[in-house]
């Protein structure tokens, strides 16, 4: 039986006024449609690669100009990037269904496990630094039952899409029907949802990579509880945050200055989204590259007056210009 449960906090519905205004923004919105076209391209490629890289993938947006590889971590970015593609460019207005369900998880997991598409065969719990069990799934032998109990309550509810997008992952997550591939599949779920429903942004919305570049939080609001107020809180505040970078660019094409080469600008993007960021900071998170590399990289956008320094030794932090 569902038993989770939210509140409709002051900020749930501070979130839900502003995506419905920038919701009647962007649909009144004049666009470019080259441009339109190219920032759905990179948003579905985004939302691919920061599914991945929450799971641990290592690819970085500048790794990935070709994903024709056996390169399991491209598999995997692949696998998401024609779901996402599947989802977004389809005019099927079906409700979610087990069989969507499964073909999601299919796509996730092809050429990559042997249970892709099938439900888990093995018990299943999510454990602390200690070793000690903090949730435990459900038997397995109870997923069949309870994903169709899981479908019937989200075709039935009558909240706003975006808040039953949120409720649709925060369960599925909990239920862990799959041996591998939940969190991709659960994103993909809300993904489906939010597009049925026309709050996809007409498939530019690539709230993955918030949740990416905010893991901490992401993962403490998914922490065991039947209360989802905080998951819902977190996932409404990155469909606001993604929506207004995309408005942002489509009303302002030269916003976002040259076109930088992908790591250069996945670098500005970090700093945008951690202002006063070190150069260790950066480097943590382009474990593969050079250092020479990235402090070139570094170099050519101050060069270009995209970001400033502050200060001169190795602590020195990097900023947006203003």
């Amino acid at each position: 039986m569902i038993s989770y449960h939210f509140n409709k906090s002051k900020d749930i519905e501070k979130y839900l006024l502003e995506l419905e205004a920038i919701k009647v923004v962007f649909d009144q919105q004049k666009t470019i449609p080259e441009l339109e076209e190219k920032i759905r391209r990179d948003s579905r490629l985004k939302s691919a690669l920061y599914s991945a890289r929450i799971e641990g993938n290592p690819l970085h947006l500048s790794d990935i100009n070709n994903l024709d590889s056996n390169d399991k971590y491209k598999i995997e970015v692949k696998n998401l990037k024609k779901a996402y593609h599947q989802i977004y460019n389809s005019d099927n207005n079906k409700p979610l269904s087990i069989e969507i369900v499964r073909d999601l998880h299919l796509k996730t997991m092809q050429n990559l496990s042997p249970m892709a598409g099938k439900y888990r065969q093995e018990p299943w719990a999510i454990f602390d630094q200690n070793g000690n069990a903090i949730h435990l799934a459900p038997p397995f032998f109870k997923v069949p039952e309870l994903i169709q109990e899981y479908i019937n309550y989200l075709n039935n509810l009558s909240d706003h899409p975006a808040i039953i997008s949120a409720i649709s992952q925060f369960i599925f997550e909990k239920i862990h029907p799959f041996a591998d591939g939940n969190g991709r599949a659960g994103r993909l779920i809300s993904a489906y949802i939010l597009k049925q429903n026309n709050y996809h942004f007409r498939g530019m919305s690539h709230f993955e990579e918030y949740t990416d570049n905010h893991r901490q939080a992401y993962y403490y609001a998914l922490e065991p509880s039947s209360d989802m107020t905080e998951f819902i809180e977190y996932f409404l505040k990155s469909l606001v945050t993604t929506a207004k970078i995309i408005l942002k660019q489509l009303q302002n094409p030269q916003s976002d200055g040259p076109n930088l080469p992908l790591r250069r600008q996945e670098i500005l993007n970090i700093i945008t989204d951690h202002p006063n960021c070190s150069f260790d900071f950066l480097q943590r998170r382009f474990t593969n590259i050079n250092p020479k590399t990235l402090h070139y990289d570094i170099k050519k956008l101050l060069n270009v007056n995209l970001i400033t320094k502050v200060g001169v030794t190795r602590g020195a932090l990097y900023r947006l210009s203003t």
